[in-house]
């Protein structure tokens, strides 16, 4: 079992005064335990959690009586990702607890060899466990996928003795469809103008406004003149 080595803190401690000093603030709490706040080594807590994640027993030492905890949640920075602050739930001698376990595809699906896809809609779900019993991973075998409209349901995931099933049965953790190639689209092909083409007034008869000047100069009426009396 996975063990870490924690220290009692006080609640009012500055966070940043503990990071700087190479430790990590962390706080259990659990069904018959208060919540205690404590710190951790920075190093030793993120090499447990990377190994344990958030399904695996971690024993905490140095507090009085040794609590077996889980990961219950963990506040990482974005840009470091580095573990700021940790939470772990105290579990209950010989109580089942509920939890989400991720699952695992291991093998390669028949029916994708052949070409088709294969779809993946769910990746945990949801068990009732004894805590000794608690899976870290669960694992969904696509061999089971031969062809076309071929699923694989919650109901079909192997459990430890102690489990049941907290996840919809029926639910679709996997299944084939058909590969179908996206048409590519045709671009549409650019407006040509037509050489020749006469524009719209152009050489059909319509005066221009040159021609109405032409017509005053050789003695037609303009426009607001006054014809002459013969």
């Amino acid at each position: 079992m996975l063990e870490l080595e924690v220290k009692l803190r006080d609640a009012n401690e500055s966070a940043e005064i503990l990071r700087d000093q190479g430790v990590v603030p962390a706080i259990f709490y659990g069904p018959k335990e208060n919540s205690t706040p404590v710190s951790i080594d920075s190093l030793k807590l993120e090499r447990i959690w990377r190994e344990a994640g958030e399904t695996t027993i971690v024993r905490l030492k140095g507090v009085g009586e040794e609590k077996e905890t889980l990961f219950h949640d963990v506040q990482i920075h974005p840009v470091t990702g580095k573990l700021l602050h940790a939470d772990f739930y105290c579990l209950e001698k010989g109580k089942k607890i509920v939890l989400s376990v991720p699952l695992v595809f291991v093998n390669v699906a028949p029916a994708e060899k052949a070409g088709h896809i294969v779809v993946k809609t769910l990746h945990e779900v949801e068990i009732e466990v004894s805590p000794h019993d608690l899976p870290h991973n669960l694992p969904v075998d696509l061999s089971l996928l031969q062809d076309i409209g071929d699923h694989i349901m919650a109901s079909q995931i192997p459990l430890p003795e102690s489990a049941s099933l907290i996840t919809e049965p029926d639910e679709i953790i996997a299944s084939v469809k058909i590969f179908e190639e996206e048409p590519e689209e045709v671009a549409p092909l650019p407006e040509t103008e037509i050489i020749g083409e006469k524009k719209e007034g152009a050489e059909t008869g319509t005066p221009s406004a040159s021609g109405e000047e032409e017509k005053s100069a050789k003695g037609g009426p303009a426009s607001g003149g006054k014809e002459e009396r013969k």
